[in-house]
């Protein structure tokens, strides 16, 4: 977004998300969450605080972790998203293999968030430490597990992803 963009305006957004690639239009106020949810109908992804407190928005961004609320369409211009819906279209990711016999779920509304914010640590940190396993949660709020399960579904994932790759 090198212009200034204002606010009312409508402009052309080109994205690849799931590994498809969308053109929208979009007004400069446009979150990434909203796009996501609203206009392609991903509504894996949710919406908790607005804010970036609770993490259950989070996406990858060109394979980073970012919590879509705050992020607004127009900077993803160019980058490649992976949502909930896209990490899990091939068969189930090792992360939610590892949430499902963890039990590391129970109500499920942070668990899109959770599961893609556990993605992001493994890519930084494929066999994280339990301090970089609490330092990669800690953005991400969960209300009915008590974080036991989260993170032993971390330790189990990475085992998991480790293995795959060896």
């Amino acid at each position: 977004m090198s212009e200034q963009w204002l606010p009312e305006k409508r402009y052309s957004v080109s994205v690849e998300v799931n590994g498809v690639q969308r053109t929208a239009s979009v007004t400069a106020r446009r979150s990434l969450v909203d796009f996501l949810r609203e206009d392609l109908r991903l509504t894996g992804t949710h919406v908790g605080c607005d804010t970036t407190q609770c993490g259950c928005c989070t996406v990858l961004v060109d394979g980073q972790g970012v919590k879509s609320c705050t992020m607004l369409a127009g900077q993803a211009d160019g980058c490649s998203i992976t949502t909930i819906e896209g990490l899990g279209a091939n068969g189930l990711h090792p992360v939610q293999v590892a949430f499902t016999e963890c039990h590391a779920l129970q109500c499920g509304f942070c668990t899109p968030g959770m599961i893609m914010a556990v993605t992001s640590l493994l890519k930084r940190h494929p066999q994280p430490t339990d301090e970089q396993i609490l330092e990669g949660l800690a953005g991400n709020l969960c209300r009915c597990t008590g974080y036991a399960n989260i993170i032993a579904a971390v330790r189990q994932a990475a085992d998991a992803v480790a293995g795959s790759a060896a």
